[in-house]
């Protein structure tokens, strides 16, 4: 009977056949994404397929750290790795260690390698942009001498300032031999000494734009001693000069008006600082008037004179005091003296007199007032407001004796 052998085993034989062949250990396959699945664990599996055939694929976590995008469906891909047989499910499939993008894709990881690059050299970095000067005289420009971009760039700079010379250098942008060619016009205008200069051109693909993303033609924008305005395709293009260079412009239209001053708006500024400069001018000569009146009516008062009439005028201040108060005090000691003589009349005996009251004395002009100091005979002085009566004491009653008298005739 022939011999008879597990599945494991056969699925084990052919593992090993895959293993001993060299071309499967390391070989690149070029196909499209299908199937493509992110793990939770990290890992990736995807179909890599073209009109013939497919194959399955696997890029395990550890691997996916050269993997500079995501894998999307339809994507064109390069996958890097080796083709081995899964002997659990007898199945063989490719292990991914790279995986690249063809094509345009390959261009664009290109880009995105030489942007880390020049990244970590520094030459993005603020500190070295240099400054564009606000009023330019001269302005280089490298680019194609035909087409749209140098049109809108002459247009543009002449508009907003006739008197500006622009220096072309017409350079190669696209295709072979356009990096030196841009090298050779940054370095001829940096010569020349112009003020400001752009490089760039008018929109197209990546594969049209590459040459503004040559490790040579950022290394002259970073090296070159004059500003540079980087103005390559439309807004949306982005290249590795617009990085490097001390400015970027979304186009050539733009990087224009960012390059060159415009003459109206300048000398609009001038008059309005004209006319603010007279204004300060105006406020401080007035600010000054006025200190000087306060100065000249300072030294007035300080003068001689000054003081002379400051004295005069206290002193006249004083009197009027002086003459106030007195005037007061005389008025508050004759109001005084008034409740004195009111007060002396109400006390004067001549005041009684004049009321009807008379008094009287004995004959030695002692006041007599009570019965009991005279006696019958006794002579006696009545004295009334009008003159005084000699009288004789004839009799003399008790006022008690008049009090019974008068109740027991009633």
């Amino acid at each position: 009977m022939k011999n008879v052998y597990t599945v494991g085993q056969i699925n084990s034989y052919i593992k090993n056949m895959f293993t001993q062949d060299f071309l499967l250990q390391d070989l690149s396959v070029k196909g499209e994404v299908s199937n493509c699945k992110y793990h939770s664990s990290g890992h990736i599996y995807f179909t890599l397929k073209d009109m013939k055939g497919t194959i399955s694929c696997v890029m395990f976590a550890g691997s996916r750290s050269g993997l500079a995008f995501r894998l999307m469906e339809g994507m064109q891909v390069i996958v890097r790795g080796t083709v081995d047989v899964y002997e659990r499910d007898g199945k063989y499939q490719m292990y991914a260690k790279e995986i690249t993008q063809d094509g345009a894709g390959a261009l664009f990881e290109k880009f995105e390698k030489l942007k880390r690059e020049l990244k970590e050299q520094g030459m993005f970095d603020a500190c070295y942009k240099k400054e564009i000067p606000s009023y330019c005289k001269t302005l280089g420009v490298v680019t194609a001498p035909t087409g749209a971009a140098v049109r809108d760039i002459i247009n543009i700079a002449t508009r907003r300032n006739p008197y500006v010379q622009i220096i072309l250098y017409p350079a190669l942008v696209q295709g072979e031999g356009a990096p030196q060619s841009i090298v050779n016009g940054i370095r001829a205008l940096e010569h020349m000494g112009v003020d400001v200069m752009i490089v760039g051109r008018g929109g197209g693909s990546i594969e049209d734009l590459w040459a503004f993303n040559d490790e040579s033609v950022a290394q002259a924008v970073f090296d070159c001693s004059v500003p540079i305005i980087s103005a390559v395709g439309h807004e949306t293009d982005t290249t590795i000069i617009d990085y490097v260079a001390d400015l970027r412009a979304p186009t050539p239209s733009a990087a224009a008006e960012l390059a060159v001053f415009d003459v109206m708006l300048t000398l609009q500024s001038l008059k309005e600082t004209e006319y603010t400069m007279q204004r300060i001018m105006r406020g401080k000569v007035e600010w000054q008037r006025a200190r000087y009146k306060t100065c000249e009516a300072k030294i007035r008062m300080n003068s001689p004179m000054g003081k002379i009439r400051e004295k005069k005028t206290w002193l006249l201040r004083q009197e009027e005091k002086v003459s106030d108060a007195m005037k007061a005090r005389i008025m508050n000691n004759r109001h005084r003296l008034d409740i004195y003589i009111e007060k002396i009349k109400g006390l004067s005996p001549l005041e009684k007199l004049n009321q009807g009251f008379s008094y009287v004395t004995d004959k030695s002009g002692k006041t007599v007032k009570s019965i009991h100091q005279v006696e019958e005979g006794d002579h006696l002085q009545i004295f009334m407001r009008d003159g005084m009566i000699d009288s004789r004491v004839v009799k003399k009653k008790d006022m008690d004796l008049m009090n019974k008298e008068e109740n027991h005739d009633r």
